[in-house]
């Protein structure tokens, strides 16, 4: 996998002060997207054990709230595979930070029989606090919605959605 940036102190993207990862490849090709030069697989730099040391220490000091994800589009198969060892390794050290993904995938695709579905699905999204989801919009895009672009995307609180089964919306508990 490959990953386009780092921003080690976000605001815009989740929750207080995170360390943000947007990954390289996608296969929606929203039309007014922010971020189309990490359509491509191969765009930016390799993600490698140096990458995730980069990441887990700058997601060390207290102040930092978490790790959000986005692309490109984390998930895509083969950037499951190599985030899901990764975001494990997070968990382990930091169990209190959360973790955050924008996809353009809805949940439904994603625990459905889309092309995103692996065999790191299920794991990822238990790792995973809040799934941005659903794709951009331009036709649809509002800039007055608070961690979304488009009026369409839903923010989910996925541990109670995944333990019920019903899609919980996240709510701002700050």
């Amino acid at each position: 996998m490959n990953y386009a940036k780092i921003n080690k102190n976000d605001i815009a993207n989740g929750i207080g002060v995170r360390v943000t990862l947007f990954v390289s490849g996608c296969t929606h090709f929203c039309k007014g997207c922010f971020n189309s030069e990490a359509w491509d697989f191969n765009y930016g730099e390799p993600f490698t054990a140096d990458t995730e040391k980069e990441l887990l220490d700058a997601l060390a000091p207290d102040w930092i709230d978490g790790l959000t994800l986005l692309g490109g589009e984390p998930m895509e198969p083969q950037n499951q595979r190599a985030l899901l060892p990764f975001l494990k390794k997070l968990k382990e050290m930091y169990p209190k930070k959360s973790i955050w993904c924008f996809s353009g995938y809805t949940l439904e695709e994603l625990l459905g029989s889309s092309r995103a579905r692996c065999e790191a699905t299920d794991q990822m999204l238990e790792l995973v606090d809040v799934l941005v989801d659903g794709e951009f919009k331009e036709e649809l895009k509002d800039i007055s919605l608070r961690f979304k672009g488009s009026s369409n995307q839903r923010l989910i609180d996925l541990k109670p959605t995944l333990a019920s089964g019903e899609v919980v919306i996240w709510n701002q508990k700050k």
